[in-house]
């Protein structure tokens, strides 16, 4: 820190001059002068913090040269030095500003003392105005960043809200409010269902803002359906502290209606291609079937035979896919099961097996219906959209056992859900592929599998269904040991929305 700056103002030289010794010996640059002019003009060129005045001088008087101190810089501080018979006129002095008096004559512990004490004033203040300064500083940078941040928010593209754990509604921004058509002006501080007339949505932020989901990456979505057929799409996670807990969530909402509608015409594009294919192939397989069997079986006949048993099978395998496309396009518009009604899925489940057995014993494998002695509570539930389910599974097990193997079809009551496994020993999955195989159109191709004739729907649809009757589907596998896929059932499902007939689709 460079030295404080002391100007002596006084006309007797030995005063100037041992204060100069003093002062320099505390670390001061010292300035003198034997009139208030000279004094004045040192003022006017350097900085000066401490001014020691001399009240008695010739020409102009320290009260006046105090006035015009006080006028040019207001900050410096003037340290009165008067003979005892000026003392009232020291008072006055310090009542115009003066920060203190010295009587003369003094002693050098005394000019240190107040002079000492002027220095620390001064420092205090400088501190302080410095600290105000940082201050007013800081709190300039937290506007700015603020204004920022709100500017950031205000311009997304996608809807914004804040909930705290309450559900309350803490922050927004004016995209969400555009999006759900809320007034521009409407203010937070409500719970979400004030905004979103959602119970699904509002359950969804009540969990997430109360932590449901802190400990995982993974949160559920949601697709908002608004009146005037607009959907949103909306992620949601978890606001937390420094301490992990939760204060609450973030949302962001974005407008898919392109999206839909896009999907919707893929789907709609699916469903009459593959209707408009599957009607002339039905045709010609059963022509081929025919022909197939007036053939004569003989040598020379044996190679068209071959062939035309060939084109049959493709023509099935194509039946098939396009049979498993116009389900899974149904599926997707909705329309997935019938009306409800009471099933027995213990007698559905043994007609199954017993409907299959041919296929069974043709490739050498048997097939065994493991069900309680006591009928299982029936069910309430589509009974076309369970045997699909079930038939697949099955023909699948079929389809991926070898000769020799053995399938197992279990079914209990577990509460109230109905528990089913379809287990076989047959060539198993490899875990890599398990996430994969309710995908559309995967596959599992192998040396072992390659050959086996298949449309990759199968899986996606009975997941479809599973999900539209408010069940759950997992699997276990280990190659070369087999795979075993539970489907879990509530006793009542509550029907879909848009409930179609399912029996209609499947037979279209």
């Amino acid at each position: 820190m460079d030295a404080m700056h002391v100007l002596v103002i006084d006309d007797e030289q030995g005063i100037r001059d041992g204060c100069e010794r003093i002062l320099t010996r505390m670390g001061f640059k010292v300035f003198k002068a034997n009139r208030g002019e000279a004094g004045l003009d040192i003022i006017r060129k350097e900085v000066v913090s401490i001014v020691l005045l001399d009240l008695k001088m010739p020409g102009m008087d320290g009260l006046e040269v105090l006035e015009r101190i006080r006028a040019i810089d207001n900050s410096i501080l003037v340290i009165i030095i008067t003979g005892f018979a000026t003392i009232e006129t020291a008072i006055r002095a310090m009542k115009q500003g003066a920060y203190d008096f010295m009587p003369k004559p003094f002693e050098p512990d005394h000019l240190r003392i107040i002079v000492g004490r002027a220095r620390e004033n001064l420092l205090l203040t400088w501190e302080a105005e410095m600290l105000e300064a940082q201050r007013r500083k800081t709190l300039l940078d937290l506007g700015t960043e603020q204004s920022r941040i709100r500017t950031i928010i205000e311009s997304l593209p996608n809807g914004l809200v804040v909930t705290n754990t309450r559900g309350q509604v803490v922050l927004m921004n004016p995209t969400f409010l555009r999006l759900l058509g809320l007034d521009p002006c409407r203010a937070s501080g409500d719970r979400i269902e004030a905004y979103i007339d959602d119970g699904g949505f509002s359950s969804l932020v009540q969990d997430i803002s109360q932590g449901k989901y802190s400990g995982t990456d993974e949160t559920p979505t949601y697709e908002l359906a608004l009146p005037d057929n607009t959907y949103l799409m909306a992620r949601g996670r978890p606001v937390l502290g420094e301490d992990g807990e939760c204060l609450g969530a973030v949302f962001t909402l974005v407008n898919i209606t392109t999206m839909k509608v896009l999907d919707q015409v893929k789907s709609e594009f699916v469903a009459k291609v593959s209707h408009e294919l599957r009607s002339p192939l039905s045709t010609i397989h059963e022509q081929l079937a025919l022909v197939l069997g007036e053939m004569v079986v003989e040598a020379e006949s044996e190679r068209g035979h071959y062939l035309l048993s060939r084109a049959k099978e493709k023509t099935r395998g194509l039946i098939s896919l396009i049979g498993d496309l116009l389900d899974l396009s149904r599926i997707e518009s909705g329309a997935v099961t019938r009306e409800p009604v009471m099933v027995s899925l213990d007698e559905m489940l043994r007609s199954i097996v017993d409907f299959m057995q041919a296929r069974v014993q043709a490739k050498k494998i048997s097939m065994t219906a493991e069900l309680p002695d006591e009928p299982l509570p029936e069910i309430k539930a589509d009974p076309a959209a369970l045997e699909s389910i079930f038939g697949n599974l099955i023909a699948n097990a079929i389809n991926y056992t070898q000769e020799g193997g053995e399938i197992r079809v279990r079914a209990a009551l577990e509460g109230d859900r109905l528990h089913v496994d379809v287990s076989d020993n047959g060539f198993g999955i490899e875990e890599k592929y398990l996430d994969k195989i309710f995908e559309r159109f995967f596959r599992v191709k192998n040396e072992k599998t390659r050959f086996i004739t298949g449309t990759g729907l199968g899986l996606p649809l009975v997941k479809g269904l599973v999900d539209a009757l408010k069940g759950t589907i997992s699997v276990k596998s280990q190659p070369g040991k087999g795979t075993t896929f539970t489907v879990f059932l509530p006793l009542e499902t509550d029907k879909p929305e848009c409930a179609g007939n399912l029996q209609d689709l499947l037979s279209a």
